[in-house]
């Protein structure tokens, strides 16, 4: 007589480390160091593929060699409001020409790839949709099934009209949809499906995806230095889950393109919990904003795997932050100026470039390295439209007076957007707060010791210090 699985939420959850390590087809513990430490470059190095196999990869699905455009007349508008001799070039690289629109085709075709490769029927991905649509994409040309989890509704079956598009995208490509409410029981029903299926966890958070977009990273080096001949003084990347700081910077790195700054920008949602019923809709982005970023730059294992391959302390030289009003408003200018109708997540970068641009000299690089594709749900309009309806005042103003959930500005002119420093070093505190605690009592081992020194981009007397002080 067959053992009934136990379905219940704590028998799913016991079960939760056999159910990934079968659905990654990747034995975590080869990685541990003991206690806090593990070898991230040893995770990297194994179970990733080398720079030019994953360029090979995504070119077989048309990923990939995106191209790189100077935004003149958003630079021009900068120059107006920027001190003399100020104001750097702007270029983007328009990511929203990937198959599914965004930088995420380029993880998903790595993993797809991975999926094939081992057999496995199926991939699965939690998602609020982006790296959905992209999955169900390269699903669909690696012949795998495919079924996305989406945190849709909070509890009286309101959702934002930017998931319900991203929604429609996975759909469109053959995914099957499997729509949650906010919660917990995202990840449980994200287990089950895992166990019942036996497909592949396509989570954003494995080796195979992150270093499906070092690639992103070594093109826009390659081409800055071909449109320019010299490298880019800044890179400016939305941050939300650090998978897309983490790759870019690495590739960076692998085309010896060390001294670009690497700028981390989330909109700024401070105040609003991303699990809480009631915020859920009191928000306008779904990605890309602190609700994410703060949480998993401060510890990156709350991922959906053991360990995540999202590392973003280790890459980050500034996080900067931006309103939403301050997004929205680029948005439309990025269209009316340049010609280029793009999605949000983008534009968050974008917004903190026009502010960053107004620091630098005229001659230095600036570039913003995704666009995403835009759609019905996706567009200013419908977003503000909604959050009127939550109770959300929308007007113009001053963004500095935006408040999340409550008050949405947007700004009256150009000059007004500025984008303001969240301090990393509180961010690396906050790291290690969370380290120590996980130590309890215990001291420090000198390979911890050098491993946190490398999570938080910093020295093993930093670490040493902090924790004595804490002590």
């Amino acid at each position: 007589m067959s053992v009934k699985t136990d379905l219940s939420y704590p028998g799913v959850m016991s079960r939760k480390n056999e159910i990934m390590k079968r659905a990654v087809g990747l034995d975590y513990d080869q990685f541990e160091l003991g206690g806090l430490a593990f070898d991230y470059e040893m995770m990297m190095a194994q179970a990733g593929y080398s720079l030019d196999q994953v360029a090979r990869i995504q070119a077989e699905t048309g990923v990939g060699r995106t191209p790189l455009l100077e935004l003149r007349n958003l630079t021009r508008l900068a120059r107006l409001s920027a001190p003399p001799g100020k104001g750097a070039r702007i270029f983007v690289k328009d990511e929203a020409c990937n198959p599914g629109g965004s930088f995420k085709a380029r993880r998903a075709a790595v993993s797809c790839y991975q999926a094939a490769k081992l057999g496995y029927r199926g991939v699965i991905a939690a998602t609020s949709g982006n790296y959905g649509a992209a999955v169900a994409s390269q699903a669909a040309m690696r012949g795998l099934n495919c079924i996305i989890a989406q945190e849709l509704f909070d509890s009286r079956d309101l959702s934002q009209p930017e998931i319900l598009e991203k929604g429609r995208a996975c759909e469109a490509y053959g995914a099957e949809v499997v729509q949650l409410s906010v919660g917990p029981e995202l990840f449980y029903h994200f287990l089950v499906l895992l166990e019942e299926t036996g497909y592949f966890n396509a989570s954003l958070y494995t080796p195979f995806g992150v270093a499906g977009i070092e690639t992103l990273g070594f093109e826009v080096a390659e081409q800055v230095r071909a449109l320019t001949g010299r490298d880019p003084a800044a890179v400016l990347i939305t941050h939300a889950g650090g998978g897309n700081v983490t790759g870019t910077a690495r590739g960076m790195i692998k085309a010896n393109c060390r001294d670009t700054a690497v700028i981390g920008v989330s909109v700024d949602l401070s105040g609003l919990h991303m699990a809480s019923d009631r915020d859920f809709n009191r928000k306008s982005f779904t990605t890309g904003h602190t609700g994410f970023g703060v949480p998993f730059a401060t510890w990156p294992d709350r991922a959906d795997v053991p360990r995540n391959a999202a590392r973003s302390l280790r890459y980050l030289d500034r996080y900067l932050t931006v309103t939403q009003g301050e997004v929205f408003y680029m948005t439309e200018l990025l269209a009316q100026l340049e010609g280029l109708e793009r999605g949000p997540a983008g534009n968050t970068s974008l917004a903190a470039a026009f502010s960053v641009a107004r620091e630098l000299n005229r001659d230095e690089i600036l570039v913003v390295q995704e666009t995403e594709y835009t759609g019905a749900g996706k567009h200013p309009s419908p977003q503000l439209t909604f959050a009127r309806s939550q109770g959300v005042v929308v007007r113009r103003g001053d963004p500095v007076d935006n408040k999340p959930g409550e008050l949405i500005v947007i700004p009256n002119r150009p000059a007004q957007i500025s984008a303001r420093e969240l301090d990393l070093n509180a961010l690396k505190r906050s790291y290690l707060k969370k380290a120590r605690a996980e130590k309890k009592s215990e001291p420090l081992h000198p390979v911890e010791r050098k491993y946190l020194a490398a999570e938080i981009n910093s020295t093993e007397n930093w670490v040493e210090d902090y924790f004595r002080e804490e002590s």
